[in-house]
């Protein structure tokens, strides 16, 4: 069937994007980085820092990125195409930042799958450090996970908008949270607990410097998934009738939710057995499996915290390699099927090659390039592509586009009322490009705050 002729996918209701979109923000980086942002700039002061972030910079361009795909019905690359021909090269870098950001996304998926079983066999009594060394250095187990995690991505994005990637939001979004209250639960009523508490919750503003603002920018444009093409994606398969202004809103509003209840579940249990809240992946990996060792029902905790961990990355994984599939559907006009088993097996071959950079000296010494892992520059990479795909994009629609043509899709045409307009207007031309130049500056070392 001629691709013109058929229709564009749509999202079947309201709750299954939002959900979605929900789902492609809250990743891994919500549930150990964000705590662990937390624990290394000030606590509660932080926190409070990036509740203002997301307030006027996340809100700012996630509503100026699902405009982009509402407007155009198009994947990332046609979007920008469409919009200004001269501007498609932004709508590749998002298109390229998922397929390099999940090819080492889902070797850390993996390895969420391989802490799942460990759990269950009661690994977690012993030494944590040689426990996680012992599973990234073996050639084999991990690409067995990554593989497991990879097939899981395809089989979602495969059966397309409604039928894969709306249905299983619609289930692993609840159970993610329902799982992150129990967690909570157990964490809060640890003996001790109450020190990580006042920590988190309790500011001392004297902590606030330049970098923790820095810092604070940062996570929020890396959790909310900006500046890599999927909010464009999925906004292109809402209809005219979706509220842009309140999906904008809602959806970091609750990303930010996760992302605090995430510290409520975490923060409290560290303090409580001593342990620093500023590891980064290791507070996941390492320090978390001693910390539910020492707990009463520790098991059962460290299992649900590992599928809490499996499911954030999955919802992530899929919007990720739904920006792929979206750009070779619209662009080379293959088959979702054709696209997803394609792309999915093109991005599982090139995270083996990062998985084994960190297997053994022999085989790891094949995928180290300029001394650096394979999965260490892929990372380094997606962080780039996110960072400079934000800050075009925010030029793109506040110059190039105008904030007034991107206003008359906000509001449909008027039909919707947007009392801010002129507040976004000010903020998406002037106030987020000169931010992001900082953080794209001091993030990367280029300059010293």
């Amino acid at each position: 069937m001629d691709n013109k002729i058929k229709p564009r996918e749509q999202w079947g209701s309201k709750i299954g994007f939002t959900l979605a979109a929900v789902g492609s923000a809250v990743g891994l980086g919500n549930i150990w980085r964000f705590p662990t942002r937390v624990g290394d700039n000030g606590g509660a002061a932080y926190l409070f820092v990036y509740l203002i972030i997301i307030a006027l910079i996340g809100v700012t361009v996630m509503l100026a990125e699902l405009t982009i795909g509402r407007k155009t019905q198009l994947n990332p690359v046609g979007a920008f195409r469409a919009l200004s021909k001269k501007w498609t090269f932004v709508g590749a870098m998002g298109v390229l930042a998922g397929f390099v950001i999940l090819s080492f996304y889902s070797v850390v998926g993996g390895w969420t799958i391989g802490y799942i079983v460990r759990s269950l066999t009661g690994q977690f009594s012993g030494d944590t450090t040689e426990l996680f060394l012992g599973l990234i250095t073996n050639p084999g187990e991990p690409l067995l996970w990554h593989a497991v995690f990879m097939a899981l991505t395809i089989g979602i994005v495969f059966f397309g908008i409604k039928g894969g990637i709306e249905k299983a939001s619609k289930i692993l979004m609840p159970a993610l949270f329902i799982m992150l209250i129990l967690v909570i639960i157990r964490s809060l009523t640890l003996e001790g607990a109450g020190a990580g508490l006042s920590f988190y919750l309790k500011p001392d503003f004297s902590e606030i410097t330049l970098s923790t603002v820095v810092a604070a920018i940062g996570q929020a444009f890396f959790s909310l998934s900006l500046g890599m093409g999927a909010m464009i994606t999925y906004g292109s398969y809402l209809n005219k009738e979706e509220n842009l202004i309140k999906s904008a809103a809602i959806i970091p509003a609750l990303d930010t939710f996760i992302a605090f209840i995430a510290g409520l579940a975490i923060l409290p249990a560290v303090f409580a057995m001593g342990v620093a809240p500023n590891e980064g992946a290791g507070l996941a990996f390492m320090t978390l499996p001693g910390v539910f060792a020492q707990m009463p029902l520790g098991g059962f905790f460290g299992f649900l915290f590992f599928v809490l961990l499996f499911f954030a990355a999955l919802t992530s994984a899929i919007s990720l390699l739904e920006v792929v599939v979206s750009f070779v559907v619209d662009q080379l006009k293959w088959t979702r099927a054709k696209a997803t088993t394609i792309m999915g097996a093109i991005i599982f071959v090139l995270g083996a090659f990062c998985s084994l950079s960190y297997a053994d000296a022999k085989i790891a010494d094949v995928f180290i390039w300029a001394g650096e892992p394979l999965f260490d520059l892929m990372d380094k990479l997606g962080e780039y592509l996110l960072v400079i795909g934000a800050l075009l994009t925010s030029i793109f629609v506040g110059w190039a586009w105008k904030t007034e043509n991107a206003l008359q899709e906000i509001t449909n045409g008027g039909k919707f009322k947007f009392g801010l307009a002129k507040v976004w207007s000010v903020l998406i031309k002037y106030v987020v490009p000169v931010i992001l130049v900082i953080v794209f500056f001091t993030y990367f070392g280029f300059l010293e705050i």
